[in-house]
């Protein structure tokens, strides 16, 4: 069953190398994906701003042109398909510039060596709405939104049926407040705040804190106003 559910799932992969196109495509052809693959004529962030985009869930961008245009690219693609699932793959990535991708929705993160052993598990995990990012990458950029003094104040806009108390825990989880922490602020027992987190992480899809926390951030900004 878990085979069949692979082979209904659809990726497109975004590149300017036909050799990146041609390598992928035999990694996921081989896993059962229905591919669509687009070569990319022009690298200017412009001209990748208005590219009209395949619309699917799953996404393979390959980070060859500058990060402004990356960005440009992956902008485009939330917003044709806003429920989208974003991998960014290129030969490295800085702590700035893997920040600035999960800020602007990346779910996944490899650069072309990993992606040859890795792509085929990445994508599972993040159509399930996970992220695939190394732990040191995640845990930095959690770190950096905690740190943030505008975090305390996130409130997050979600369709997801919440009740108060699990309001109230969401609010203290954001504050990157512990368990016991977190239980003598709201005067209940550790046990029921595990109960509430627990409840949480199912209700938004997600494993762990840092999965909840990433996505309570990238909502944020994706309702936020643009300032000019």
């Amino acid at each position: 069953m878990k085979r069949a559910s692979v082979k209904q799932q659809e990726v497109c992969i975004l590149s300017p190398h036909p050799l990146v196109l041609a390598d992928f495509s035999r990694i996921l052809e081989e896993s059962g994906y229905r591919l669509v693959l687009r070569q990319l004529e022009s690298m200017l962030a412009p001209d990748l701003r208005r590219l009209p985009v395949p619309k699917t869930l799953l996404y393979v961008v390959d980070a060859h042109a500058s990060a402004p245009a990356t960005v440009a690219l992956i902008t485009n693609v939330f917003e044709q398909s806003p429920g989208a699932r974003v991998l960014v793959v290129g030969e490295k990535f800085t702590t700035s510039e893997s920040h600035s991708l999960l800020r602007h929705g990346a779910k996944g993160l490899l650069t072309y060596s990993e992606a040859r052993e890795q792509l085929s598990r990445a994508l599972p995990q993040m159509a399930r709405g996970g992220y695939w990012v190394p732990r040191a990458t995640l845990a930095d950029f959690v770190d950096s939104i905690l740190n943030n003094s505008r975090t305390n104040r996130l409130k997050v806009d979600t369709s997801a049926d919440l009740s108060r108390r699990e309001r109230e825990v969401l609010d203290a989880l954001l504050e990157n407040l512990a368990n016991k922490e977190i239980a003598s602020r709201l005067n209940i027992s550790e046990r029921t705040v595990k109960f509430h987190v627990s409840n949480l992480l199912n209700k938004f899809g997600v494993r762990r804190r840092a999965d909840l926390i990433l996505l309570c951030f990238q909502q944020r900004q994706a309702v936020a106003p643009v300032l000019t």
